[in-house]
């Protein structure tokens, strides 16, 4: 009974024991010198390890069975006395005293420690979020990491950025089904919210790719996300680098107008403005001429251009292309910055993707840009790797050079070769580009090209029953030019109610004339039953002359001496007109006058006819005449004429010597 008394007392003992020291170890307020905070931190610091002892003490109470109970502080003794606590205290201070100067010391590396381990702590954390966000495969992986993980705004802004990134990268359909998932999940509702609530919390750079991204995901424009987030760009518009104008540029050339992207495209075009001189990436320069559009101003398309060209000599072929399109977006013909970057696409020809090429030759045409070495290094490239494109594919680029009047004669006649040995690819779309180019670019095959036009008859026959009046208006016209007439949908097409409905209504009628006119004269003139007359009478003669051919009459006053020996303005039956016309004996020796009866009725008299044409009526970069030309050429020599044809623009910067032997 005294024995388990005892052992009771002594774990009293302990307990007691414990509870003084703990009490006297308690912080006590000190001023504020270095050797008393030290002091403090000392305790502080003691305090701490005797928390852990004391909780091993507490849990080692009772006797342990391998020995004595665990000793605290003291392995000499298991207790402490009063007289024994009042002695350790006061040795405690005096070593304390002692070495106050080095405390501080270790006080100021210890408080640079634990900051340098928050820091560590937070960046860990950053770096394992961060890292299981880049191993997300799908925006569902995104938003549970996000409804998991996610506690700052910079988090949250990543989740939303790269669940775009991700969508980017997939197919229509598949995108289509996760936009379905993504705004069917509450993690999405979550995480939008939080990005509202987080808007004037961000950063510039998280502001602007949050915004980039939500419009992009599909979020309604007038949602109060979107609408908050502009806002608040608007605020914090001065603040944004040109990294971030870049970005918010891109972003709102996407948007609907209403008051809040206005007032902001508005503000994005004065800072563009003040920015520019100190902007020297180039491709934030293409992006921002890309994004501001057809509306900016012109004297900020002006300042963009100068920017470009400051940087001109440093683009390399990735940004060249980009600059183009940039060019193209803001409908600005910038002759210099065309050439410099065509010279860079010509010369990485090779690494430019299919699309891009497309692209190109699109802008092209819309800036009215004419590189035939462009056009030529593009078709090479195109032609020696033709039999790894689709039939397609080679359709389109067909389309956009004939868009551009540029003759590809490799590639027209490598796809001439595959249309005639299998035409079932040729829908009614690709048909008529087919007949457009080839008509309008006077492409005839070397060999066999009237089995080439026979089957494209042969398909035109097969979509006669479903085909449109315009459209076969078009079929019709394109083979007409090159000489090939389709009695069958001929037949078709000049059948009363079909002819009436193309003559009637006001959109594109003079259009629809014109082409029935062309369809009407080569019935005539190319039918195997028409006879070259014998002499073919002028239905009009002028001797008006237009002022750009004054100096072409001057010059040929110059050499025949009379003007009895040349007509000029004359118009011939079909609506045919003819600039100038000579009349020569069989030999082309002697020049005959017009005016004599006699050579007019004598059939063995060669009437010359020239024709001032500008250079739009060739094939760009060449003298091979277009389609209608080609036609005209074609019936004047059916009515008895020799045509010259003479390019204008040549013809006026020659010297009056140098005119005369090009007339002769």
């Amino acid at each position: 009974m005294c024995k388990p008394l005892a052992q009771m007392n002594n774990k009293m003992g302990y307990l007691l024991s414990a509870v003084r020291y703990l009490c006297r170890r308690s912080p006590v307020p000190r001023p504020l010198a270095a050797t008393n905070r030290s002091a403090v931190w000392s305790g502080r610091h003691w305090d701490c390890l005797q928390n852990v002892n004391c909780r091993k003490l507490f849990l080692n109470t009772f006797p342990s069975p391998r020995g004595s109970p665990l000793r605290f502080l003291s392995q000499k003794a298991d207790v402490f006395s009063a007289g024994d606590e009042v002695q350790q205290e006061k040795s405690r201070e005096a070593v304390v005293s002692r070495q106050a100067p080095q405390s501080s010391l270790e006080l100021e590396k210890l408080e640079g420690d634990v900051q340098n381990f928050r820091a560590k702590t937070v960046l860990d954390q950053n770096e394992q979020f961060f890292n299981r966000l880049d191993q997300c495969a799908c925006p569902s992986d995104v938003l549970d990491l996000a409804s998991e993980s996610a506690v700052s705004s910079k988090q949250f802004t990543n989740c939303i950025t790269t669940i775009w990134k991700l969508l980017r990268n997939m197919s229509e359909d598949q995108r289509r089904y996760e936009k379905q998932l993504i705004f069917e999940n509450p993690a999405f509702v979550r995480l939008c919210q939080q990005l509202l609530r987080d808007s004037r919390r961000m950063t510039r750079g998280d502001l602007v790719f949050s915004l980039h991204a939500v419009v992009n995901l599909g979020v309604p424009q007038n949602t109060l996300l979107v609408q908050t987030l502009l806002r608040v760009c608007q605020e914090k518009l001065n603040q944004l680098d040109s990294r971030c104008m870049s970005v918010l540029a891109t972003t709102l050339a996407g948007m609907d107008e209403d008051k809040n992207v206005s007032a902001l495209q508005a503000g994005l075009q004065l800072l563009v403005e003040q920015r520019l001189p100190s902007i020297r990436d180039i491709f934030i320069l293409q992006n921002l001429m890309k994004c501001m559009g057809k509306n900016t101003p012109v004297f900020l398309k002006k300042k963009l251009e100068v920017a470009v060209l400051r940087e001109i000599d440093h683009v390399t072929y990735p940004n060249a292309h980009r600059v183009f399109l940039g060019l193209v977006a803001m409908n600005y013909r910038s002759i210099p910055i065309l050439n410099a970057c065509s010279k860079k696409i010509q010369e990485n020809i090779q690494d430019v993707p299919f699309w891009r090429l497309l692209l190109i030759l699109e802008g092209c045409h819309s800036l009215q840009y004419h590189n035939a070495k462009l056009f030529s290094a593009v078709a090479d490239y195109v032609n020696s790797v033709v039999y790894l494109l689709d039939k397609r594919q080679i359709i389109q680029f067909l389309s956009a050079f004939e868009t551009l009047g540029f003759q590809p004669s490799e590639l027209m006649g490598v796809l001439a070769e595959k249309i005639t040995e299998d035409s079932e690819f040729l829908d009614l779309k690709s048909l008529l580009i087919v007949l457009r180019a080839y008509s309008r670019l006077n492409y005839i095959p070397r060999d066999q090209h009237h089995l080439f036009y026979e089957t494209l008859h042969s398909c035109l026959n097969k979509y006669l029953p479903q085909i449109s009046n315009t459209e076969l208006l078009k079929a019709v016209y394109s083979l007409c030019i090159v000489g090939y007439l389709p009695h069958r949908a001929l037949d078709q097409l000049l059948k009363k109610d079909n002819f009436e409905e193309l003559v009637s209504g006001d959109l594109y009628k003079e259009r629809r004339e014109m082409m029935l006119h062309c369809v009407r004269t080569c019935m005539e003139l190319d039918s195997p039953s028409f006879v070259k007359p014998a002499f073919v009478p002028t239905e009009n003669f002028s001797s008006l002359v237009s002022v750009h051919l004054r100096k072409v009459r001057e010059a040929l006053l110059e050499l025949l001496g009379d003007e009895n020996m040349f007509r000029q303005n004359v118009q011939l039956p079909h609506e045919y007109h003819i600039d100038f016309e000579i009349w020569m004996d069989s030999d082309r020796k002697k020049v005959l006058s017009i005016n004599s009866t006699d050579s007019q009725a004598d059939t063995s008299v060669q009437r010359l006819a020239f024709l001032f044409v500008p250079p739009s009526a060739f094939c760009l970069g060449t003298t091979h005449p277009q389609g209608k030309l080609a036609m005209k050429k074609r019936h004047l020599n059916k009515l008895g004429y020799h045509v010259i044809l003479v390019l204008n623009k040549k013809f006026q910067e020659l010297t009056n010597e140098g005119k005369i032997p090009l007339l002769c």
